[in-house]
């Protein structure tokens, strides 16, 4: 096998994302249209709603119903929710529980050694949560406030005037294999609004679409990370809150485990790696099987039961990968979308749920008229976000996730010095390529055999999803011309999934098999929206 780089491999994004077209007659008109019903969307439109309730509001989500595509660690900062929800009693907001103990581990294959939790990493008073259920609560108060939620309609492109977004485009239902209309077809369905707020998640096509159409770009470009989860039914409750280091990642590969308590009888377990791994062999899900045979996890796992399976990438690149500017004519982007995750934190939702806010206290100003927003209004935006503890911190950690390009050991030295330093050490900034930039060296896997008790195959897994994806549909993967054999091995180890599997010396793709974490979109072929209520149905996640 040899040296993968996998930007020499991957398509650009497609054109037909920004529509420069007049929207039909049976557009539906919208004062404000938010694109992802996630935490920032969420949040966007409840504050919106608290803040105009006679505005229109929709939310447009791709997965069937509210939660089924989200999926967290969840240990939550609590105080964003508090201030959006000041009303309700703190046992009442969507938590499985309060973090009272925590623990950070040093792995080897057989042994874990109890290291210091480094500061940045301090959960106390924090909550464990399944963001599932937190968006599924979120959407009921959002309904009741009068908010249009409208799930199982994917957005496939912006509908642009000139320079200014005017709306979207959802995508058609019912198609066939090869993209022609079958006996259940639904044509796409037109949106119009004064402004539309992008609350796609982690590596949006719209968003990339956007930036890519209006040149805005950032400092560093976005690094990801990929994040395998499971949820388990346990014989005795978890005490703690529990991360570890090291091993079954790669020593040059950033990331991690948790394993959190989410109340008496189950756990959330999972494995984190960074996509710019050097290692060609990487498979984040075999990590996790590998890993839960650990001693450690082990234990915590006896005579459980795997509930649920997930996986979704994470954005990694922190303050500097931040873009130049949060706003255009006629659109915002809050959340994932923007990159607001402090990786040495682990934190993301609740600046998540800031940005929707804060982009809400914009919007109730610059529509309080008729007509579009005015854009230098929208501003004001970009103004708070950069003036909100979301800058705050994440300057304040810039460089942490970035220190460990250069390796484990390294990286760890680099990154204890910016938390004594406060962020002060090294200064400037550390240039980070992307992803798919980064070349991979080739390794031989040693075999794993799941045992479909404690370890599951890829197959198992997505089962465990809950994927409802139809086998008929058309593919939403555009994958590169005459993939080479090693090439093709890579994506078939780092999709957790089972999409991309080996036919010979051939890529075979399985598209019925995504769930959407949309990892090899990161670095190879790329995702698109697909049909309503595809992909995975997350209960617990």
């Amino acid at each position: 096998m040899g040296v993968v780089l996998p930007i020499r491999h991957q398509p650009a994004l497609p054109d037909s994302l920004i529509r420069a077209e007049a929207p039909g007659e049976e557009a539906v008109p919208l004062d404000v249209l938010i694109v992802g019903a996630g935490p920032a969307g969420l949040a966007c439109a409840i504050a919106l709603a608290k803040s105009n309730p006679e505005l229109e509001i929709g939310v447009l989500e791709k997965a069937a119903s509210l939660g089924e595509h989200s999926l967290s660690g969840a240990v939550i900062n609590p105080v964003v929710m508090h201030e959006l929800f000041p009303d309700v009693a703190p046992g009442e907001l969507p938590f499985r529980q309060r973090v009272d103990a925590e623990a950070v581990y040093l792995l080897t294959e057989s042994r874990a050694t109890k290291i210091p939790t480094p500061p940045t990493m301090h959960n106390h008073g924090n909550m464990v949560a399944s963001l599932s259920e937190v968006v599924r609560w979120m959407g009921e108060q959002a309904e009741a406030l009068g908010v249009n939620i409208f799930p199982g309609f994917p957005a496939e492109s912006l509908l642009v005037d000139g320079e200014r977004v005017v709306g979207v485009r959802t995508t058609a239902t019912g198609l066939g294999r090869d993209g022609s209309p079958g006996p259940n077809y639904e044509p796409p369905t037109e949106l119009t609004a004064r402004v539309v707020v992008l609350a796609e998640g982690t590596r949006g096509p719209l968003a990339q679409a956007w930036r890519d159409w209006r040149g805005v770009s950032s400092a560093n470009p976005q690094i990801f990370a990929l994040g395998v989860k499971e949820v388990w039914h346990v014989a005795k409750p978890l005490d703690r809150v529990i991360h570890t280091l090291g091993w079954p990642l790669p020593r040059d590969t950033f990331g991690g485990s948790w394993c959190y308590p989410m109340g008496p009888e189950q756990v959330s377990i999972g494995l984190v790696a960074g996509l710019d791994s050097h290692d060609a062999s990487l498979d984040v899900h075999e990590a996790l099987q590998r890993m839960k045979l650990h001693p450690l996890f082990a234990e915590i796992l006896a005579g459980g039961s795997m509930l649920e399976w997930g996986a979704k990438t994470i954005p990694e690149g922190g303050y500097h990968a931040i873009p130049e500017r949060l706003v255009g004519d006629g659109l915002m982007m809050v959340g994932d979308t923007a990159g607001f995750v402090d990786v040495p934190s682990l934190k993301g939702i609740h600046y998540a749920m800031e940005s929707g806010m804060l982009a809400a206290t914009t919007l109730a100003a610059a529509l309080a008229g008729d007509g579009p927003a005015d854009t230098a209004a929208l501003m004001s935006y970009d103004a708070a976000v950069r003036a909100s503890r979301i800058h705050d911190d994440l300057y304040r950690t810039r460089n942490m996730r970035l220190a460990f390009k250069d390796g484990f050991v390294v990286g760890g030295l680099k990154a204890g010095l910016m938390t004594l330093t406060r962020g002060a050490f090294p200064g400037g900034r550390i240039a980070m390529g992307q992803d798919a930039e980064s070349p991979r060296r080739p390794s031989t896997p040693v075999p794993f055999t799941p045992d479909n008790e404690k370890t599951f195959s890829k197959v198992d897994a997505v089962f465990k999803s809950g994927n409802q994806t139809r086998d008929d549909g058309p593919s939403h993967l555009t994958v590169g011309e005459d993939i080479p054999r090693e090439v093709a091995e890579f994506y078939a180890r780092i999709c957790p999934a089972g999409v991309y599997e080996l036919d010979g010396d051939a890529l075979r793709v399985n598209p019925p098999n995504c769930i959407d974490c949309k990892a090899t979109d990161v670095i190879g072929p790329r995702w698109a929206p697909r049909e309503g209520g595809s992909g995975p149905r997350y209960r617990l996640m």
